[in-house]
């Protein structure tokens, strides 16, 4: 007995089957239950996304045996020659490999005669774009002036490269990359039905790795359920892809985080020993930025099942947003200009020492701390009694936010204490109000660790309680220290004699966006 691979065995026989395009699924179930259909069709996509599925099962929509309609039955005789391959009245061509006149001429004489058996013949031509120019003239009059028993369904990777003299002939679809967790749901439901036991954290590893191609994910599923020897499981999944480990891009994050150049290029150098992929680690490591950008504004849509999702809060508690931002704009330029340079190591790495040359983090966070230590103690400060100070602290006052930036939190605690204002103090109990918009952050475990990190400042156990209101958090007043110091660096600029020459002689203008303090 031979075993089926997955990503035929488990392809989609019904547009219900299908996964993560609805919005093709949508506009073809319309058409056809209201009839109305087209001579060609253009289903775009990159690979895997199931643009030849989608084809295949229009042909049995068009030529179900109880009729023309969007769910075939599959089980007439017609549906079930499509799915086998053996339907006479279905061509599949692949223009890769038949690129020239003479294909093409074949398959426009042969649509001349009526179906066999069929309603329609259809034509499905793949990699379209492959034809040859001859070859898509030669098809153009047929577009024009299609037989009424013939429907041509198109598929690509690459439509620019398609006359635009056809693709005004076609109805076009653009079949997206299905997202990541579409795809996990999806390898959860193939094991489940084949009965194997799979880990959820191999399962995200195999759909991040398949980059929106469901079939590039069943197959690294039927690799890894024979690599694993029948249970999937992470650690032999990290193993299988040896792609690019992550921690590679969370030591690149690191060393950027504390603007240490020696151990960036230490980190570049070990995955050019490997041999591994700048482009990709690049690609990945943009997509990493953007999770620990949602994990900075939008926690919430980090699940609770992520991968390294303690890693990403961590990170995202050692940048600020706009710094993500820039680091993220930089990965993505780098990816596009790594073909450009005199080989990929040294594009990779001329990446890195941009992101390094542009972070702004350390020179400003040293003035955030100098501004912060600075602020009047009255805006957020309670009494401390004598009794309770901290050895070698200031007696006179709980300065909470100078004593939240002598804590050494990271990630998640480190937002938490940022966003905590102060509320009351009698040496023995601190209260404090997290604002509504940033209640995400009181989770318990975040709140246990704030308070073991007070109560290891003061030496002694401290009783903290946390509850959702307003007042003066340290992110506040940092926040607006900032603007203040935008404000004053706009005003000198303004004052500055040789730009009011400038606005007052040549009419120019004074673009405030690009003004940055020093």
């Amino acid at each position: 007995m031979t075993t089926q691979v997955l990503a035929r065995k488990w392809r989609p026989k019904s547009f219900s089957e299908l996964t993560g395009q609805e919005h093709v699924v949508k506009a073809l179930t319309n058409a056809l239950d209201q009839q109305r259909l087209h001579h060609a069709y253009l289903f775009t996509g990159t690979r895997g996304v199931g643009k030849t599925t989608v084809a295949r099962i229009l042909a049995k929509a068009l030529n179900c045996e109880q009729g023309i309609t969007s769910t075939p039955c599959g089980k007439c005789a017609a549906c079930l020659e499509i799915d086998s391959g053996r339907f006479v009245d279905l061509l599949e061509l692949d223009a890769a490999s038949n690129t020239g006149i003479d294909n093409m001429r074949e398959v426009l004489d042969n649509a001349q005669y009526l179906p066999t058996s069929g309603r329609f013949k259809v034509y499905i031509i793949d990699e379209v774009h492959m034809l040859s120019t001859k070859a898509f003239n030669s098809m153009l009059k047929t577009l024009e002036e299609p037989p009424e028993h013939v429907k041509f369904i198109l598929a690509t990777t690459d439509p620019q490269k398609i006359p635009v003299t056809v693709l005004s002939r076609c109805l076009q679809f653009n079949l997206k990359q299905i997202p990541e967790p579409l795809i996990q749901a999806h390898l959860a439901r193939v094991l489940h039905d084949e009965g194997i036991a799979g880990e959820v954290h191999a399962l995200q590893r195999i759909a991040r790795a398949a980059r929106g191609s469901m079939r590039d994910a069943l197959s690294l599923l039927d690799q890894a359920i024979a690599y694993s020897g029948g249970r999937v499981e992470d650690e032999m999944v990290r193993n299988m892809l040896g792609a690019i480990d992550q921690d590679y891009l969370y030591a690149i994050l690191d060393a950027l985080a504390a603007k240490d150049g020696v151990r960036l290029m230490a980190v570049a150098e070990s995955m050019e020993a490997r041999s591994l992929e700048f482009e990709v680690a690049l690609q990945d490591l943009g997509a990493l930025l953007h999770r620990i950008a949602l994990a900075q504004i939008v926690p919430d849509a980090i699940g609770e099942d992520m991968l390294e999702r303690e890693r990403i809060f961590d990170l995202a508690g050692k940048f600020d947003p706009e710094d993500v931002q820039l680091l993220y704009q930089i990965s993505v330029h780098g990816r596009e200009e790594i073909g450009l340079a005199p080989d990929e190591f040294s594009g990779f790495s001329m990446t890195l020492i941009r992101m390094l040359a542009f972070m702004p983090a350390g020179a400003r966070r040293e003035a955030v701390k100098q501004a912060v230590e600075t602020v009047p103690v009255a805006a957020n400060s309670a009494p401390l009694p004598e009794k309770t100070a901290p050895a070698g602290k200031d007696a006179s006052v709980f300065d909470w936010v100078a004593m939240a930036g002598e804590l050494g939190l990271s990630g998640m605690t480190k937002m938490l204490a940022q966003h905590c204002a102060l509320k009351h103090f009698d040496g023995e109990t601190i209260r404090f109000s997290v604002p509504p918009e940033h209640k995400h952050l009181m989770e318990k475990s975040y709140q246990d660790r704030l308070r073991a990190a007070v109560c290891e400042f003061f030496g002694r156990s401290v009783q903290i309680d946390f509850s959702i209101g307003e007042g003066v958090t340290p992110a506040r007043i940092e926040r607006d220290q900032k603007q203040e110091r935008q404000l004053e660096a706009v005003a000198s600029i303004e004052q500055d004699p040789v730009v009011r020459n400038l606005v007052d002689n040549f009419d120019a203008k004074l673009i405030e966006s690009s003004i940055k303090p020093i």
